[in-house]
């Protein structure tokens, strides 16, 4: 993957993608439809090495257990950490839609707007993940 950059909504943050993701999906927790207010969230997973930050303030806080970092400007939701795992779930809003490639959706035992579509939905996650591949039939 070409270096990427990529901005928050007014300008004054850009997040530098330096390697490919690692995956591209769709969450329907409700963690992250608490944080984003919408239906699911999409996502695009990257090393955290991989994801630089420049320019403006941000400003991070916890919700649960995933911290997660917007612009202190104007509230656009830059990324989340997963605790322990050393990745970065970049907002897949902030990708062009070239560069967006979701290839799941996770945790769909949540979802209250299930999106059917060619993917598969996991009821929790993948095994490539620690789940155990259980589908959801939508």
């Amino acid at each position: 993957m070409q270096p990427t950059i990529l901005q928050c909504r007014c300008g004054q943050v850009q997040l530098h993608l330096s390697e490919a993701p690692i995956a591209q999906f769709y969450c329907h927790c409700g963690d992250c439809r608490a944080v984003t207010g919408g239906g699911y969230s999409p996502l695009a997973l990257f090393p955290a090495a991989s994801v630089k930050l420049a320019g403006g303030n941000t400003t991070t806080w916890t919700y649960r257990t995933m911290p997660r970092t917007r612009c202190a400007h104007c509230g656009t939701l830059l990324f989340g950490g997963s605790p322990g795992m050393n990745m970065r779930g970049v907002c897949g809003f902030l990708l062009p839609a070239d560069l967006f490639k979701p290839t799941f959706h996770i945790r769909c035992q949540h979802a209250v707007m299930p999106v059917k579509d060619d993917l598969p939905h996991f009821k929790d996650v993948p095994a490539a993940f620690g789940g155990d591949d259980e589908a959801v039939g939508w």
